[in-house]
Formats: C-alpha cells, structure tokens, sequence
C-alpha cells in the first residue's frame, strides 16, 4: 500500500497538469450556415409564370440611333428619334415654310433651337394637295411624322392654301381646333405658337388671305396661345419687292421676314434657354 500511494502521490501532478490542458485548450469550431432570408423571387424566378406583358421601350433605354423612327403605343404613330429633342422646335406649315432657310424657319432658329419641319406646300387647316392631307388629317394618318420626346415649342404656320381653296371662316376653325388638341394631348409639356397668313393688308388689297390670318390670331388668342399675325406684312415691312410669283419669297425676302419674325417670336418670350431648350419665360 505504501508503494501504490507513493507512486499515486508521484502522478497526481502530471495527470493535473493533462486535465488542465485539455479543458483549457481550443474547442473544436462547428461550421455555421448563414442565415437565409426569404425573397420573393423575381420574375425570371418564377417557376412556371405567365411570361410578363411586354411593353415597348423607349428609345433612350434602346439607344435608337437618330433618325429611327418609333412607334408609340400611345397614339399607335412613328415617331422620329432626333439628336437633341430638347433643344429643337418644331415647325408645321406649307410652301413658306418648306424652303430651306424660309423666313418662318429663319425666325425660330434665331432664337437659339434647332428645327424639325412638317408639311408640304399647298396644304392648311382644310387645304389638301393631292399628295397629303390638311394639317390634322395628315397628323393622323402618319403623312407627317412628328419627333418622339417632349420638343420645348410648336409653331403652326399657314392659312394661305385655306384662303385661295375657298374654305370658310369655321371649318377653318374646326380643323384648327383639333390639331391643337391633338397637338397639347401629345406635347403637353410645349410650347404653341401660331403664325398668321402672309398678306399685303385689308386696305392694300389682302381680301381672304388677311381675313384667314385675323380669324388665325382669334382662335389663338381663344387658347392662350402666343400668335404672330403676318396678314399685312408684305406692305408694312415693304417686302412686295421681294415677291418672286406674288405669293412666295425670293431669298432676299426671306431673310427680311424671317428677321421680323425673330423680333415677334423674342418680345413673346420665346426664346430658347440654352441649358434646357425651353422658352425663356
């Protein structure tokens, strides 16, 4: 017995020192998985989902490139896809406004926009030519095609084809009323101007053509709408001269009207802002 206790006395200490160094040692790491969270999977997740209604992009998601035309499911009519929408005005109007660098088209790009141009000569608010339609008819049938994007101003020039077709006072009035509502419903963030019917006067011998541009600048002033009246400017800014078939301009002509114009469209704030392209107000 004295043996066995001694040799117990002599290990007691070793076999401390392995139970202290087992429990105090590291424990042993059990891997532990993340937490998961529930989503709703999204729709190519789906499992067995209807495949989702398609709607048509627009061309600044799709990077048309300019000059592509797009259809709009709003009105179901393509659209052309410009550079610079923002900063370009469009003009709608006939023979005096067709020209490259007419005097219409002279006076809108004086006030700092770039231009999109619709319509043909010997068309109006009821005037048609065979080719194309009166403005609203034409609007509608996709003869003209309009820009896509919110373009800050509208300019509707004409009543010359009105005057010399014999339309009267309201259908005149009638179809103007609809391009502008058709106008206002697709650009409502726009803009409208109007441009009245280039004539010598009431007493120089304008007759139907300075009464269409009157009854013009009636309907505009009826909407709110900024309206130039040119129904005596080819005798109050001397410009018969400048006539080359009585009716339309020669370059020189032009260029005297469309500085006018600039005038008319500046002192009714419709200068372009250069940051955004809209009027200045």
């Amino acid at each position: 017995m004295r043996q066995s206790s001694a040799a117990f006395r002599l290990l007691a200490p070793l076999i401390a020192i392995g139970v202290l160094s087992v429990g105090c040692g590291p424990s042993p790491v059990t891997p532990v998985s993340a937490p998961t969270r529930s989503v709703a999977p999204g729709p190519a997740q789906t499992a067995a989902a209807a495949s989702p209604l398609r709607t048509a992009p627009s061309p600044s998601s799709l990077d048309l490139p300019v000059g592509s035309l797009y259809k709009n499911p709003a009105n179901n009519r393509n659209e052309l896809v410009l550079a610079d929408v923002r900063h370009t005005a469009v003009l709608i109007g006939d023979s005096q406004a067709m020209p490259k660098d007419s005097w219409p088209q002279q006076g809108i790009a004086a006030l700092g926009y770039k231009l999109h141009v619709v319509g043909m000569g010997g068309t109006g608010f009821v005037a048609s030519n065979g080719k194309t339609g009166n403005y609203i008819d034409a609007l509608q049938r996709g003869d003209w095609i309009l820009p896509y994007g919110d373009p800050p101003l509208i300019v509707v020039q004409g009543g010359g084809n009105d005057a010399s077709q014999k339309a009267t006072d309201a259908q005149i009035a009638s179809n103007a009323e609809r391009l502008l509502a058709a106008l206002k419903k697709r650009y409502p963030g726009a803009d409208l101007a109007m441009i009245g019917t280039l004539a010598r006067g009431a007493s120089n011998g304008g007759g139907r053509r300075t009464e269409v541009d009157a009854l013009l600048g009636r309907i505009a002033a009826k909407h709110g709408i900024p309206f130039v009246g040119t129904g005596d400017w080819l005798t109050r800014y001397d410009a018969i001269g400048d006539l080359q078939d009585g009716v339309h301009m020669k370059p020189s002509g032009h260029a005297k009207l469309g500085a006018v114009l600039a005038r008319e469209l500046t002192a009714l704030g419709l200068t372009a802002r250069p940051d955004s392209g809209a009027p200045a107000k």
